[in-house]
Formats: C-alpha cells, structure tokens, sequence
C-alpha cells in the first residue's frame, strides 16, 4: 500500500505548524513530490548517510535538523549534503523537516523529552503568541438617528471588523455625551463654529485585524457623519497558548537531585557525552523545567520559573557559571541528540495513529549524535 506524500505533509503541517518556525529556520519538505505516493516513513533527529541508508526506496525521511540550512548555495553531487539530495531523488525518496516548529508544538520535543523522563508537563516555559493581532476600535456616533450607528457598523463590519471566531458583526453599544467646540474652517454636521456642543452619542466597540487597520479607517470615515470622527484604535494583546520553547512539568513524587539526575540518565539513549549536572545532591526536585536541544538561550525564564532543575543540552560553560552564580535552579546537561530523539517515536505515534497498517512507520535507530568516542582510564 502506498500513501500520497502530500496527505503525509498535511498531517505533520497539521502537528507541526510551519508557523511555529523560528525566522532562521528552514522546515518542510526539502525533496519530493508531494503528488507522488509513498510506501515508509523512517524518523530520526538527523538526516546523515547511514540514516538514509535505512530509508527504502519511495520513502520518506522525517528528521528534525534541517539537511539545508544556512549558507547552502549548491547541492551538487560531488558535495556531501548535496550527494544526499541527489541518492534520495534518484531512488524516488523524499526529506521533511519538522525543527522548531516541532520544538514549540504542543505536544512537540519538550513534551516527548518531560514525557520520557517520567514528567507531567504542566505549562510551556518561554509561551508564544497564538491567534492573530488583533484591534479594539471605539468610535463615536451620534445617537439621535440610529440608522448612523448601523451605517458605521455596517461599512466596519464589510472592512473586515467584527468577526470573533464563528460569529460576525460583533459589537458593542452604550450610550454617553459628546463634547466639542467647532473652530474657524470646520464645517460640523452638528453644531456652529465658536459654539461649545454636546451631543447624546452612542459608544461602539469592535474588533479587527490589525492588518484590516487601514480598510476599516477608510470604512469608519466614509460612512460616519461628522467632518472629522471620534475614535480610539486600540492595539490588544496577544495571548499565549500551550505552545512554545521548553516545558514545565512536575514529578509524582519529590526525589534528591540525585536520584533525579538518574531518572535522566536511565530515561534517555546513552551517549558518549552521558550526563552532567550542576546542584545541590541532596537538593529536593518536584518542579522541573525540560527544553529539548540546545536550552541556554532560555536561562532567565528557567531562574523565572519556580523551577528545582531545568533539563536541556549543550549548555556551555559561561552561561552555566553565570546562571549558578545567581539562581538555586540546578543545570542537568544532556547530549542535544539524547534530548531530542524521544521525539521520533512520538511524530511516528502520530503518523501510526493516522494512516494505519496502510504506511510503514520506523524510528531509525542511528546514533547521530556526533560525539562517539569515550575517554578510558588507565
């Protein structure tokens, strides 16, 4: 059996929001055709030579890191990146890459890293806006004939305002008194130049776009009936969802730093790197912050965070030193490809769930991690 690799895309664009994606990043599909069928799917955190090698012919790799990401200005066959492309689009096989906008999903690798290690996760440690940004608009309007009121409301509504998820012409009304002074060169529709006015208006609330700014002025002005209208337009705050960099999770129950520390190392594939930590021994730990890949950019959140322990990798030594200088929160550093690969098996619990016995899904077993040789003692 085979499965369109465009159905594939949009079940992982669906978990894995494109939009999620850091700026620099580069995810998504970077060879195939989505109009051509599959018949596997192999998953792993790095898309390398001995990783392909494992990947039938009309399969698709999933991996995390991108193939092609900066600086790439060829993909020649004489190259070693570029001899990849060219192996895979001879033999009919495809590459996706699901990076940090599987690192901000939810669930993404922070969820499948909390999960691994025998975490709830409870909340995201550095959130990211979701939803669109939004105005408030407040305008003005005379209330002694309400068909103005409707006439501004109606040419803000067709500008794009008012629409709050299912519903449209959503707004709000209360009445009030308006006050102004016409000068020289005014022409009021209410009122005489030189003369204090106050009029009965009606308050109108709605929301908009922020991208609809411009068209819903242009609305606001042609339909209302005064030379220069009343109005407020006000910039609203986005609000954070379940998605974003790291997670918070809690423990069952409270262990010694220790003990947590082994929870780490028995929960994650070994590597020559292994397992590093920085704390109190004895420390007790039932609050921890877990960011799958490279965590120290989020350091501060992490002392924010009302944290015991923060799991991530590639910690280096001066922003570790500087964090322990001021903050309790004890550091354990695990190898970036250890931190990420519980994430292979849940993108492929994913595509399991959605096309069945009909798509093959493995997890390579390739340990990509780069470090791979261990120091002896003698």
């Amino acid at each position: 059996m085979t499965v369109r690799l465009a159905d594939v895309i949009d079940v992982l664009e669906a978990a894995y929001p494109p939009r999620f994606a850091q700026s620099w990043d580069s995810v998504g599909l970077v060879c195939g055709d989505p109009a051509e069928h599959i018949e596997t799917v192999t998953i792993a955190v790095d898309a390398t030579a001995a990783v392909l090698a494992q990947v039938p012919e009309r399969g698709l790799l999933l991996a995390h890191h991108p193939l092609l990401l900066r600086g790439v200005d060829t993909v020649s066959a004489d190259s070693a990146k570029g001899a990849l492309i060219h192996s895979m689009i001879r033999t009919g096989r495809a590459l996706f890459t699901a990076h940090t906008n599987a690192d901000s999903a939810s669930p993404g690798v922070s969820d499948a890293l909390a999960d691994a290690l025998g975490l709830r996760v409870t909340d995201v440690l550095s959130p990211i806006p979701t939803g669109p940004a939004l105005d408030k608009w407040v305008v003005f309007v005379p209330s002694g004939n309400p068909a103005d009121a409707d006439a501004v409301r109606s040419a803000m509504f067709a500008a794009g305002a008012g629409q709050i998820g299912d519903y449209s012409q959503c707004s709000w009304s209360v009445g009030g008194t308006g006050q102004f002074l016409p000068h020289d060169g005014a022409t009021p529709a209410i009122g005489t130049v030189g003369t204090v006015e106050r009029v009965a208006e009606d308050r109108i609330e709605m929301i908009a776009p922020a991208s609809r700014r411009t068209a819903v002025l242009t609305g606001l002005r042609s339909a209302h009936t005064y030379e220069e209208p009343a109005f407020d337009v006000i910039a609203l705050a986005q609000t954070n969802g379940d998605v974003g960099l790291g997670r918070i999770a809690t423990l069952a129950q409270p262990e010694p730093l220790s003990a947590f520390v082994a929870r780490v190392r028995d929960g994650l594939p070994a590597t020559s790197w292994g397992v590093r930590a920085s704390g109190d021994a004895t420390a007790p730990v039932s609050r921890v912050a877990v960011c799958g890949g490279a965590g120290d950019s989020l350091l501060a959140e992490v002392a924010a965070a009302r944290v015991q322990a923060y799991v991530t990798a590639d910690l280096r030594h001066h922003p570790a030193d500087e964090h322990r200088r001021v903050s309790d929160v004890a550091l354990i550093d695990v190898a970036h490809w250890a931190s990420e690969f519980p994430w292979c098996g849940q993108a492929a619990q994913l595509l399991r769930n959605h096309f069945g016995a009909s798509l093959p899904v493995t997890v390579s077993d390739v340990r990509t991690d780069p470090w791979n040789v261990e120091g002896s003692c003698t």
